[in-house]
């Protein structure tokens, strides 16, 4: 059999594409590439029906910006969460991960993002106007963005617009460790974190 590789172009695109899947590299791509090619072909068309399906059926919260199937979000219209307590993190994934740790019973609100001048992402390409005008009717606003250096300055230039508005703004304890991404940590130490989250 010829070996699959640079001449085989539908192969590299293939390879390119999953290559650009947050967390793939060059190694595990190759071995996605080869199982998708392996699998029935009814198994590859059920994924790729899910995708799509998923793809038609997603769309971000008119309140919160996380991603839901109805508008507003199951989280934003749910009668037991604390309306007092607001959750600030940078992606819908963050919020599945905080979900799974049981603890934390307020809103959220998905910044769509960091800020990151290099990248060109200022405060008016995430939704930082939104929150403001959120945390109007909150006690505190715990900033839950990642502890990198993104995320840093994301949670000071956050705290700097809301701490005129009167409310307790906390961060994450640091049981995350520094340049960690949120959606990778084990429920154990997002429990910690919340629970040991400290003053702005």
């Amino acid at each position: 059999m010829k070996p699959l590789g640079p001449s085989l172009p539908a192969f590299g695109r293939l390879l390119a594409s999953l290559e650009r899947l947050p967390g793939v590299g060059p190694k595990s791509a190759r071995r996605l590439a080869h199982h998708l090619l392996a699998a029935p072909p009814a198994k590859v068309e059920e994924l790729l029906e899910a995708v799509r399906s998923c793809r038609e059926r997603t769309f971000s919260c008119s309140i919160c910006h996380a991603l839901t199937e109805v508008d507003p979000c199951p989280v934003c219209t749910d009668p037991a969460r604390d309306v007092r307590l607001l959750a600030v993190v940078e992606a819908s994934s963050d919020v599945e991960v905080l979900e799974r740790t049981r603890e934390f019973r307020g809103r959220y609100h998905v910044l769509g993002g960091a800020l990151s001048p290099l990248k060109g992402v200022g405060p008016d390409e995430l939704y930082v106007s939104d929150l403001v005008e959120r945390a109007g009717g909150v006690e505190e606003v715990i900033l839950a963005t990642n502890p990198n250096v993104e995320g840093e300055a994301t949670a000071l230039y956050l705290a700097r617009r809301l701490k005129p508005l009167g409310i307790r703004v906390t961060r994450l304890g640091f049981g995350l460790p520094v340049g960690a991404a949120i959606e990778f940590a084990d429920e154990v130490t997002l429990s910690r974190s919340l629970a040991g989250r400290r003053e702005v």
